[in-house]
């Protein structure tokens, strides 16, 4: 039997159809990227910039930093499911296409030609981190040296500034409050296995590690 769609229920998969297409499409472009980053080289354009809330901590690193992640670092912060009152504020002002031009210009703003390949095992951990790091399996998902997640909305995270980590952590931990916390569940559940001196240790190391990612300082806004 021929199963024959109603002309309202055609145009509503139609409808959805373009709308999934054209979400497919948004590819961010670095050029248009340079011309929407004024309210984040504020923070992310300075080096060992530090932000006073929750607490006392460096803004992360971006530039070089894998683009998808960017792009779903962003999305996180315009739903509220990433709590941040500063970074929510700027999120939610920006468009997808908006959101994918800015990752574009920061993983690009990174590129630095003729740097060295990273090593893929990174220098040795203490027996007592190493351990730690087992346990939370950290290297299963973000890859060899840190730096080579398996998936593309993973962060890299070698070289990262270690009390931003170790606050990030935290947040995974408690996501009770309203300005602050992540609710992202897997990360959750690894980091509420450890104390916050054994996250610190992880911060620590992994923050010492070469990795791909750095601040670029920007003495003007675009």
């Amino acid at each position: 039997m021929k199963l024959t769609l109603s002309p309202m229920f055609a145009a509503i998969g139609l409808a959805v159809g373009l709308a999934t297409s054209a979400q497919a499409q948004v590819t961010g472009n670095v050029e248009a990227g340079a011309g929407k980053v004024a309210m984040c080289i504020g923070c992310h354009g300075i080096m060992d910039y530090k932000t006073n809330f929750p607490e006392v901590y460096r803004v992360p690193k971006i530039a070089g930093q894998n683009p998808k992640y960017i792009e779903t670092v962003l999305g996180e912060y315009k739903k509220g499911t990433r709590k941040h009152p500063s970074m929510r504020g700027i999120a939610g002002s920006l468009t997808e296409q908006d959101i994918a031009d800015v990752a574009a210009y920061y993983t690009a703003l990174g590129d630095i030609k003729g740097a060295p390949e990273l090593a893929a095992t990174p220098p040795a951990a203490k027996a007592d981190v190493a351990a730690l790091l087992q346990k939370g399996a950290c290297v299963s998902c973000h890859g060899d040296n840190f730096s080579k997640p398996i998936d593309p909305s993973y962060p890299k995270i070698a070289g990262q500034y270690p009390d931003y980590l170790f606050a990030a952590l935290k947040a995974y931990k408690d996501d009770t409050h309203t300005t602050w916390g992540r609710g992202n569940p897997v990360m959750a559940g690894m980091a509420k296995q450890f104390s916050n001196a054994e996250l610190k240790a992880i911060s620590y190391y992994i923050g010492s590690l070469p990795g791909e990612i750095r601040t670029v300082p920007q003495g003007r806004f675009r």
